[in-house]
């Protein structure tokens, strides 16, 4: 039986002497929570404080401010070996003249576990992983994804309360890559065990996380279950970070037209447009936007809310946009379009199958009541944008 940690971070924050001796903040004021047996993702780009943020909860850095606590116990000062922690790195790290058995065991010979217990920790730990026809062989012999679960195993065997890991299938090609985003979350389903797991692959986040935490620079910008942070994203960086392709962000105002608001968007500096991005908008959306009337705001849509004309007839719920086909990806069950609107380019995501001519002018409908508004400034979302 595996145990189950509580971890709780408080305005957690590391700094670092920059090239020039200024202080450089990693990881500023975090606080976060993860519940015994959930599975948190922190996402973000490089350099956004994910794996320092890891590495203080193991105890291999130490905190400028701050305090971490596992179950209650301030870990501040306290020894990685004295944490019950586990970590996966991304290089997995075996030693190559050990057996696989004996990379399992190397971790619990040297906290001298007994014999027998050790022996069976790793039996249960390469039953776990389908690795027990592979106990005898050397990590050489061994295909990408049996190395991998082979430093999950040895994770495993410790039986800790918390499991670490730092984008632990970055190394893999992307057909491994799925099989082992698998077996974490079998893992995990098995185990009940707490996991935080830090990635820059948002596809991963998705499947993995029963919560997602996104950092920038070192800032949490938002922490929420998967689908809320696709669909109600809190900021700018998050509507335009999380998504593939992207959330399109459409630069303007907000103008009054007899019976509501229309988004009039911006051309930007230095392009040569005819005419710019005009849509009608919703009248459901008029009483969250009415302060922003002549003010300038970014309009988020999903590029799955466009649907091309020639597959579908316009709805109600559609408002029409004019735009010139720049770029047709074809993959397979879907297509990506690449547009420019009033000099604004833009990705519609549609089925596959429509003939889509190149470099003319066409239509695309788009279901504005699932926008999304932001405050160019504060980057923040306007009203609720959960609806």
């Amino acid at each position: 039986m595996i145990p189950v940690a509580r971890v709780e971070i408080d305005e957690l924050t590391k700094q670092f002497r920059g090239a020039t001796g200024e202080l450089i903040a990693a990881v500023d004021a975090l606080t976060l929570s993860v519940a015994e047996g959930e599975l948190l993702v922190i996402l973000g780009p490089s350099g956004s404080g994910k794996t320092t943020t890891l590495r203080l909860v193991a105890g291999l850095e130490q905190p400028t401010n701050g305090t971490i606590r596992i179950d209650g116990q301030v870990m501040n000062g306290v020894d990685p070996g004295r944490r019950d922690v586990a970590m996966v790195f991304q290089n997995q790290a075996l030693y190559p003249h050990l057996s696989v058995y004996e990379n399992l065991a190397l971790g619990l010979e040297l906290r001298k576990v007994p014999r027998k217990e050790i022996e069976t920790r790793v039996r249960e730990a390469a039953a776990a992983l389908d690795l027990a026809g592979c106990l005898e062989r050397k990590p050489e012999s061994l295909s990408g994804g049996q190395r991998q679960r082979v430093a999950l195993g040895r994770a495993l065997v410790r039986k800790p309360g918390l499991f670490l890991f730092d984008e632990p299938l970055s190394n893999l090609d992307p057909r491994l890559r799925l099989q082992m985003r698998a077996e974490v979350s079998r893992l995990h389903a098995r185990l009940g065990a707490t996991m935080i797991y830090v990635t820059h692959d948002q596809g991963e986040a998705m499947a993995l996380a029963n919560r997602i935490a996104v950092l920038k620079d070192g800032v949490l910008q938002q922490v929420a279950e998967p689908l809320k942070i696709y669909e109600q994203p809190g900021n700018l960086f998050v509507a335009g970070f999380v998504g593939s392709p992207p959330m399109n962000l459409f630069h303007g105002r907000i103008a009054r037209e007899p019976g509501g608001f229309l988004f009039r968007g911006e051309v930007p500096a230095g392009v040569s447009a005819s005419a710019p991005l005009v849509m009608k908008l919703d009248a459901a959306l008029n009483g969250r936007l009415e302060q922003y009337l002549d003010r300038p705001v970014v309009m988020g849509l999903r590029p799955e809310l466009f649907t091309w004309s020639d597959t579908a007839n316009p709805t109600p719920d559609c408002a029409k946009v004019e735009a010139v086909v720049e770029v047709v990806e074809k993959l397979g069950p879907e297509t990506y379009i690449h547009l420019d609107g009033g000099g604004q380019r833009f990705i519609a995501r549609v089925p596959a199958g429509a003939t889509i001519p190149l470099n003319q002018r066409t239509v695309v409908c788009v279901n504005l009541r699932q926008a999304h508004f932001f405050d160019p400034g504060t980057g923040k979302v306007i009203g609720d944008s959960s609806r």
